[in-house]
């Protein structure tokens, strides 16, 4: 079964993962042969469920409890998310880390309703590439991760099959993610509001936004309890195009909030536009949403942005943040969103 990695399990990974050499060879991190070294991947995991609403598991054996190794799926800014696992050799044989694997992605697919997901690996670690293969992995090149040389592979929905025999425990959450392609429908964003007039403080400002291309929708029990939406259009950074994504509309339930859904509802919306070729993600929203976006890995843009209206072009008022998706130039000077707000 698969829990949520807690700092309590530090001395379980040393034990299991962090103390055995045949394990760390073959991970990012390398040899860390320390119990300190265990408590802060510990806390780097819970730092993670805490930011992205998912994260690495805790693989134990349903019968006795014992911890057999960590699977999980990692999201990082300039690869997406990618699967990794790690199993001590005593478990090593039994098809842990294929099934735990699995469990990973029907979590990622049929809950989070990611579009892909990647898994890197050194050249020489043929077991693990043979268990990639065997859960439906495709090569996908190769990449810089954490400093190393590794074979990047690729996870696609229609070629995961539906994972058996895990019990998974993500946290306590019963959440489905759901991406359509268009803007939300009016009856959604009115339950959602719950009658508030103005969730995201912009009515006074008098704007004209965009529609949304792409939108997706959070249920929990049957209920709609969150939604965002987000468009792709070249704009303008410095002058010069940049294919990035515009995220907008995130908005959660009156009743839901404080239970960590928008960061899981814009963790998986930034991976779709990722996966659709933007290079950068651009918000605009109200001053005091900065931190939350901050705590996500957004930054804020010193920089004045502009953006149409149907007299004509206007500095927007709102705070700026983005996300970058590869490695480019901050802008210095200004942005032009070459359109209307989102």
């Amino acid at each position: 079964m698969l829990e949520p990695i807690r700092r309590g399990d530090s001395d379980d990974l040393f034990e299991a993962v962090v103390s055995q050499d045949g394990v760390m060879r073959w991970l990012a991190t390398g040899r860390a042969d320390s119990r300190s070294a265990a408590r802060a991947m510990c806390d780097d995991h819970v730092a993670h469920w805490t930011r992205h609403g998912y994260g690495d598991f805790a693989v134990r054996d349903a019968a006795t409890h014992a911890f057999l190794g960590r699977v999980g799926l990692r999201n990082r800014a300039r690869h997406g998310v990618d699967l990794g696992f790690a199993v001590q050799p005593l478990a090593q044989g039994r098809g842990i880390a294929g099934e735990a694997g699995r469990a990973c992605l029907d979590l990622a697919f049929r809950r989070l309703s990611l579009p892909a997901v990647f898994a890197f690996v050194l050249p020489d670690n043929t077991a693990s590439i043979a268990v990639l293969r065997r859960l439906g992995a495709q090569a996908d090149g190769t990449a810089q991760s954490s400093g190393l040389h590794c074979l990047r592979f690729r996870f696609d929905p229609a070629g995961t099959a539906v994972a058996e025999h895990v019990a998974v425990d993500d946290g306590g959450a019963d959440l489905q993610l759901i991406h359509v392609l268009g803007p939300g429908s009016p009856s959604d964003g009115a339950a959602l509001r719950d009658g508030l007039p103005d969730p995201f403080g912009v009515n006074g400002l008098a704007l004209v936004w965009d529609d949304k291309q792409h939108t997706l929708t959070a249920v929990s029990e049957g209920r709609l309890v969150a939604s965002a939406g987000w468009l792709l259009r070249d704009m303008a950074f410095d002058g010069s195009p940049r294919r990035t994504a515009g995220l907008g509309g995130v908005l959660v339930h009156p009743a839901h909030r404080g239970q960590g859904i928008a960061r899981t509802v814009i963790s998986v919306a930034v991976e779709h536009a990722r996966a659709a070729g933007a290079e950068t993600m651009i918000l605009l929203c109200r001053p005091d949403l900065v931190p939350l976006y901050a705590q996500l890995g957004w930054s804020r843009l010193s920089v004045p942005v502009t953006f149409q209206q149907p007299d004509g072009a206007r500095t927007s008022p709102l705070t700026t943040m983005i996300y970058d998706l590869a490695v480019l130039p901050r802008p210095t000077i200004s942005v032009d969103l070459r359109g209307l707000p989102f």
